[in-house]
């Protein structure tokens, strides 16, 4: 399990679980419109906005974005994703944070 990508899927899929609980009606809109242009299904969306996948690198990268600590990282190593994306992950997260700060 080597070689993961952090390609346009599995970040929409990290955006679209970081923003699951933002109740942004046109946000959901337009991430729904991008699932759809990169061929995701209903479920894979609604999998992503509950911080699953049924890919498991995908599953260890949302794990990661959800709870960036060395536990998650860990894993998603373990799984098969580079240190190197685990930070970029890492600094995903910490973008959507920092957005919905006052």
């Amino acid at each position: 399990m080597t070689g993961f990508k952090l390609d346009a899927r599995a970040r929409l899929s990290i955006a679209l679980a970081l923003t699951a609980a933002g109740g942004d009606a046109l946000l959901t809109r337009q991430q729904e419109e991008d699932a759809k242009a990169l061929g995701m299904s209903g479920a894979e969306v609604d999998m992503a906005r509950s911080g699953s996948s049924f890919d498991f690198q995908v599953s260890r990268a949302l794990a990661l974005a959800l709870a960036p600590n060395d536990e998650q990282r860990e894993r998603a190593v373990r799984a098969g994703l580079s240190v190197h994306v685990c930070a970029e992950i890492e600094e995903i997260a910490a973008l959507y944070k920092n957005r919905s700060l006052p």
